[in-house]
Order: C-alpha cells, then structure tokens, then sequence
C-alpha cells in the first residue's frame, strides 16, 4: 500500500467522524449515515490493502517476484 494510498484513506475516515459526529450533535441523519458510510468505505479499503501487502510478503518471503541468482 503506498503512502498517498494510506493518507487518503485514513483521511476518508476522519472526514466521515467528523460527518457522522456533526449528524449526531445537529440531528441530521443523512449526515450521519454519509459520515458511517465514508467510515465502513475507508476501512474496507484499508483492509483490501492490507490483504495485498500480507500476499506481497508471503510471495517475497516465498522467493516469488525477484530476480534469480
């Protein structure tokens, strides 16, 4: 996962608290369901993410993807 990869998403999940929160404190349940939605959206991403990096470690550690020697 690179590095713009994780900000943005990490970026999307406070943007969907802060959505959700402010849903909560002004009775807006669009808001708030947008707000959990950005939130269940960032993670999944984030979860999809993590599956590829731990396959890319298991495929280094595995020998796969480098040049031989």
């Amino acid at each position: 996962m690179g590095t713009g990869d994780k900000i943005q998403n990490k970026a999307q999940e406070v943007g969907g608290k802060i959505k959700e929160t402010v849903g909560n404190a002004t009775d807006n349940e669009r808001l708030q369901a947008e707000g959990a939605a950005d939130q269940a959206a960032a993670k999944a991403k984030q979860a999809g993410e993590a599956v590829k990096d731990g396959v890319k470690d298991v495929a280094e550690e595995a020998g796969w993807g480098k040049a031989q020697n």
